[in-house]
């Protein structure tokens, strides 16, 4: 899966898209040196490349939770979720080295390393969860996930939410529909959307709503002839705004998914590997048992390595059917990264760290909100939080304009963040596990600064 999905903050490689994306910074005022790479950069590189910001940032290092550009300027990360256990982990580079200069190879021969480590993560599922397949990317995980869905249930349907994000694949897009910028639903009639739960404006009745629509779009597809697969969610809504609580909510749609026969899905992609700060995994925290866990991202700490892992009843099908081969997926590389990120987890207690880093940043963050009467809600568990931006706290429309103001306005003073939601109104606050405590109160001092200019 690619470091994000699109946001409003991302830029194309063209100099005039700079303008034209996001109404602050025109070609112009960009330095000669920024300028020259932007525009070999469109002449190299295919139009789907994007940058971040109004100012591009040209990088030359990284560590821990702070990354440096070409002049030495340090930028406190308070968005990549990749380097879960920071930027250049020393851990990982050793591992990652010293495999590489004894075997690398695929899995099709023996090597007790993807052994080890499946059962390892395996470890961490629970019943009926006891199969693991190894690819190098998120998105090639959670397309896999949907192809054993339709061939565990003979039937094609999926349901996702309304600005899902899940992959780059060609599956992965169908089911992503953050990515299709108001394309027709028609060029993929097997999927149906349902917006996801929106406790700040629906309160108690998100859950029962988003249930309710779940239900409705899985006899859509029963009534249609298509017939329901499975339902596939990022277990934090990430692309959706972060939808961190009520805790619980994925409860009723598993109870519908299984009753109709089909597959539930969690995309641990984002919310995985302690980033919630309440064990491993994010659909832990809702009380389920899914089908299919499906991993990326932080999982090599900037290494390509995924998984899938369910039961093997679910894999079952599949597995007889279909022949499937990752060339570098599982391989000993990717064992040995993906092992010594569980390692450093494990050892530097990572997530009880993520809890009390995260009470700390949603706390302070909180504690300044009144400053700014654009902020509407605060929310987020561990260190995966957001900040909504509205233009009416009676209303509560949505304000993307603010949040964007307020990204680039970090970037700006050192601290890099993003947006998300629907409506792109919410910042995404989603820091490396590794952040302490003076970098999360170097980020309050920035937020508070940045809301005291608006107030």
């Amino acid at each position: 899966m690619h470091d994000t999905a699109p946001t409003s903050t991302t830029v194309a490689a063209s100099p005039s898209r700079v303008a034209r994306f996001n109404g602050f910074q025109e070609p112009s005022e960009l330095d000669e040196a920024t300028r020259r790479q932007i525009e070999r950069r469109a002449q190299i590189l295919a139009p789907t490349y994007q940058l971040f910001y109004r100012r591009p940032l040209d990088l030359a290092s990284g560590s821990g939770a702070y990354l440096y550009d070409v002049h030495g300027t340090e930028y406190l990360d308070m968005y990549n979720n990749i380097p879960a256990v920071g930027h250049c982990n020393a851990r990982v580079a050793a591992a990652v080295h010293a495999q590489m200069l004894q075997l690398n190879t695929h899995t099709r021969y023996l090597y007790p390393s993807i052994l080890d480590y499946g059962e390892r993560l395996l470890s961490t599922m629970p019943a009926p969860v006891d199969r693991v397949v190894f690819s190098n990317s998120g998105s090639e995980s959670n397309d896999l996930a949907v192809r054993v869905a339709q061939k565990h249930t003979a039937a094609m349907g999926i349901v996702v939410t309304e600005n899902a994000y899940h992959g780059s694949t060609a599956v992965g897009a169908a089911i992503s529909p953050v990515t299709r910028a108001g394309a027709p639903s028609a060029e993929f009639p097997w999927v149906r959307t349902v917006p996801a739960p929106d406790p700040y404006r629906e309160g108690e009745n998100a859950a029962a709503r988003f249930a309710a629509d779940v239900g409705a779009a899985i006899r859509q597809l029963q009534e249609d002839g298509t017939g329901f697969a499975g339902f596939v969610a990022d277990m934090v809504l990430s692309t959706d705004g972060v939808v961190t609580h009520p805790t619980g909510l994925f409860a009723p749609v598993l109870e519908l998914v299984h009753a109709a026969g089909g597959v539930f899905v969690a995309d641990e992609v984002q919310s995985g590997f302690g980033r919630l700060g309440e064990g491993l995994w994010g659909f832990a925290r809702h009380g389920i048992r899914p089908d299919i866990v499906t991993m990326g991202k932080p999982m090599g700490n900037g290494f390509p390595v995924s998984a899938l892992a369910g039961s093997r009843e679910v894999l079952d099908t599949f597995g007889r059917e279909v022949t499937y081969f990752s060339t570098f997926g599982g391989s000993p590389v990717a064992m040995a990264a993906a092992s010594a990120v569980l390692d450093e987890i494990e050892e530097r207690g990572l997530v009880a760290h993520a809890a009390s880093m995260g009470a700390r940043l949603l706390d302070g963050m909180n504690e300044l909100r009144h400053l700014d009467p654009a902020i509407g809600d605060v929310r987020g568990s561990g260190l995966f939080t957001a900040v909504e931006y509205v233009l009416d706290q009676d209303t509560k429309e949505p304000d993307p304009r603010r949040a964007l103001e307020v990204v680039a306005r970090m970037r700006d003073l050192g601290v890099l963040i993003s947006n998300t939601g629907l409506h792109n109104n919410s910042l995404k606050v989603r820091p490396p596990l590794v952040i302490d405590e003076s970098g999360v109160d170097r980020y309050l001092e920035v937020f508070e600064r940045i809301c005291r200019e608006r107030s």
